[in-house]
């Protein structure tokens, strides 16, 4: 099932992973629109996934982290390469954390701003 994930479609690759960093690339290639630039879509797919594993990271061991809101600003946009995504909170609490997701291109300039929101949620018994 795995391979159905949309990250795993989208060529997303998780390179670092603490509660406190969390770092993902993604080709440009194969997720453009029509204008062949990076899909804006494909901007937030990244970003959430990144915030969703920061979330996971710090729930704790019997909770788990709901995306409650995702927010993008695209700065410039990307046309190949790689794109680089780095996840931080900006608020970890009991019952919502919050995450910075920025993005740049294979030169280092920022692509795109996101901020992502999770619930936190005690983990239902057999998940």
């Amino acid at each position: 099932m795995l391979d159905q994930t949309l990250p795993v479609r989208m060529g997303i690759e998780i390179t670092e992973w603490d509660p406190k960093r969390v770092v993902g690339t993604m080709p440009v290639a194969g997720n453009l629109q029509p204008y062949g630039l990076l899909h804006g879509g494909a901007n937030a797919t990244l970003a959430e996934t990144l915030g969703s594993i920061a979330g996971a990271l710090n729930a704790g061991e019997d909770n788990v982290a709901l995306g409650l809101e995702l927010s993008c600003t695209h700065h410039r946009a990307a046309r190949s390469g790689l794109v680089t995504g780095v996840a931080t909170p900006l608020h970890v609490g009991s019952s919502t954390s919050t995450f910075e997701i920025v993005i740049t291109d294979d030169e280092g300039r920022r692509t795109c701003t996101a901020r992502l929101t999770c619930i936190v949620r005690r983990r239902p018994p057999g998940a």
